[in-house]
C-alpha cells in the first residue's frame, strides 16, 4: 500500500497543473495516468487558444477564471518557458442574422471585464486582416486572445510537479475506488493507494471513474471537429478568425500557431470514433477555409486530425454550460466535461482545487516551491528532425525527460511537426529511444 495526502487521477493538462498547484502546499501528491505518458489523450488534440473570455455567462465560474487566466497566461508561461503570442482576435460575420450575436457577446465581454473588446467596421477588419473574404458585416476584435502549444503548457505544468516533489505513475488505470478510513482507496493493476483526498481528472472519462464509488449524477456527450494542419512557409493571417455563422451557430477557426503553422478548425459535429477524421468532414472544412480566407493555399495542408470535446449533462438530460466540479463526498472531487476554455483556465482550476485541498488537510505552505521550469534548449549537435532543425542532444534531453515514444518527443521538442510530418525523422528517434533506455546515449 502506498499513502500520500492526494491522488490525481488522469495526466492530462488539467491533471498535470493540478497536481502542480497541490505542491505549493505540503500535500503529498501522486498523479495516475492509464497511458504511457501525460498529455496524450484529449490535450493532445487541442485549438491552441487562450481565449479572452466574451462567449461565457456573466457571473460563471467559466466567465470569472478564463478572463483570470487570460489575464495571467503570459506570466504562466514565462514562469514555464512555454511559447506565447498574444495575436488577438476577430469574430466576423457576413450575415445580418448574426449581428445580434455579435452585440451579444459585446456586452458579455464587457461585463466580464474583457479587456480592449470593441466591435469594429469592415473596413477596420478587412485592414486588419487583408486574407479575409470581402463583406464582412461586422467584427468583435478581442486583443486579449492568445495562442500556445497545449502540449508543451501541460508538459511543462508536469515536470514542475514533478520538480516540486509529485510523484507519477504510467500505465496506472485506476480500476477500483473504495472509501476508506481517513480517505479513499485507488486500486490500480499494480499498486493500492491510500489516499485523504481525490481528484479526478480524467477527461472523457471522468464520469465512469466518478461512478467508481458514487451513483450517476453527471455523464459525457461527447462531439468531435476536424482539423487542417498548414506548412509553417504557407500565408496566413496574424491575427486568430473566428467565423460567426447564421444566427448562433459557429463557422470555422482560423489560428496562427505560435510555431509558424496556421490551423484550421472545423465545425463540432456527433462523434463517430475517438479522434477520427472523415472524408467528407475535411472536404467541407477546405471548401469552408477557402471561402473565409480565399486566397488560402490548400496545397500546403501537411496534416489533419480529429478532436474530442467532453459535454457535461446531469441524469435528467440537462446541459450543464458552467464548469462542472463534482463534490460527492468530502474530499473528492470531479472536474467532469471541462471543456472550452479549459486551457485558458487550467491553472485556475489547479489553483481552486489547491484552495480547497489545502483547507480541507489543513496544509501549510511549501515553501521550497519553484514555481519556474527550464525548456529543452537549442543545442548544437547533429540535426535530426531537419523540417524543424532539432537536434540529436534535444531528443536525448526529451527522452531523459520522460518521453518513451515518438509522439512524446514529438509533444516534447516538436520532431514530426514539419512538411514531411516525421516520416524522414520517425526511425531515428525510436533508434534514440531504444539506445537511450539501452544505456547506449
Amino acid at each position: 500500500m502506498k499513502y500520500c495526502d492526494a491522488v490525481v487521477i488522469g495526466g492530462g493538462i488539467l491533471g498535470c497543473f493540478v497536481a502542480r498547484n497541490l505542491r505549493r502546499w505540503e500535500i503529498s501528491t501522486i498523479l495516475l495516468e492509464k497511458e504511457e505518458d501525460v498529455c496524450s489523450g484529449i490535450t493532445r488534440a487541442n485549438s491552441a487558444i487562450c481565449y479572452a473570455g466574451y462567449d461565457n455567462k456573466p457571473g460563471s465560474l467559466k466567465a470569472e477564471l478564463a478572463v483570470r487566466g487570460n489575464a495571467k497566461m503570459a506570466a504562466l508561461c514565462e514562469e514555464l518557458e512555454v511559447p506565447f503570442e498574444r495575436c488577438g482576435s476577430l469574430l466576423v460575420t457576413y450575415d445580418e442574422e448574426s449581428l445580434p450575436e455579435l452585440e451579444k457577446k459585446l456586452q458579455n465581454g464587457l461585463e466580464n471585464g474583457v479587456p480592449g473588446l470593441r466591435l469594429i467596421s469592415a473596413e477596420e477588419a478587412e485592414a486588419m486582416e487583408p486574407m479575409l473574404k470581402k463583406g464582412i458585416l461586422k467584427a468583435l476584435y478581442a486583443p486579449s486572445t492568445g495562442t500556445m502549444n497545449p502540449w508543451k503548457l501541460g508538459i511543462a505544468a508536469f515536470e514542475n510537479a514533478l520538480n516540486n516533489g509529485a510523484e507519477a505513475r504510467m500505465k496506472a488505470e485506476v480500476l477500483e475506488i473504495e472509501a476508506a478510513q481517513n480517505g479513499y482507496e485507488i486500486i490500480t493493476a499494480d499498486e493500492r493507494y491510500h489516499c485523504r483526498m481525490v481528484f479526478n481528472c480524467a477527461g472523457l472519462f471522468a464520469d465512469k471513474v466518478q461512478e467508481l464509488l458514487f451513483s450517476p449524477s453527471v455523464r459525457l456527450d461527447l462531439d468531435a471537429a476536424e482539423y487542417l494542419v498548414f506548412d509553417s512557409l504557407a500565408a496566413k493571417p496574424s491575427t486568430l478568425i473566428f467565423e460567426q455563422a447564421k444566427s448562433c451557430g459557429k463557422g470555422i477557426t482560423a489560428i496562427p500557431c505560435v510555431e509558424g503553422n496556421l490551423l484550421i478548425s472545423g465545425v463540432r459535429k456527433p462523434m463517430a470514433a475517438h479522434f477520427a477524421t472523415t472524408q467528407e468532414g475535411l472536404k467541407d472544412l477546405s471548401a469552408a477555409a477557402k471561402f473565409l480566407l480565399p486566397d488560402i493555399d490548400l496545397s500546403k495542408v501537411i496534416r489533419s486530425f480529429a478532436a474530442v470535446r467532453p459535454n457535461p449533462y446531469k441524469m435528467d438530460g440537462e446541459s450543464l454550460h458552467d464548469f462542472t466540479i463534482e463534490n460527492p463526498a468530502p474530499g473528492f472531487y470531479s472536474l467532469i466535461g471541462i471543456k472550452t476554455p479549459g486551457l485558458t483556465v487550467c491553472n485556475e482550476l489547479g489553483l481552486l482545487l489547491s484552495e480547497k485541498a489545502k483547507a480541507c488537510l489543513g496544509a501549510e505552505e511549501n515553501t521550497d516551491f519553484n514555481p519556474r521550469r527550464r525548456a529543452i534548449s537549442e543545442k548544437d549537435s547533429e540535426i535530426i528532425c531537419q523540417c524543424e532543425k532539432i537536434s540529436k542532444a534535444e531528443i536525448i534531453e526529451a527522452i531523459s525527460r520522460g518521453a518513451i515514444s515518438p509522439d512524446g518527443v514529438k509533444r516534447r521538442v516538436g520532431t514530426g511537426m514539419g512538411r514531411c510530418q516525421g516520416s524522414r525523422c520517425s526511425l531515428a528517434v525510436e533508434r534514440l529511444i531504444r539506445e537511450y533506455h539501452d544505456g547506449k546515449c
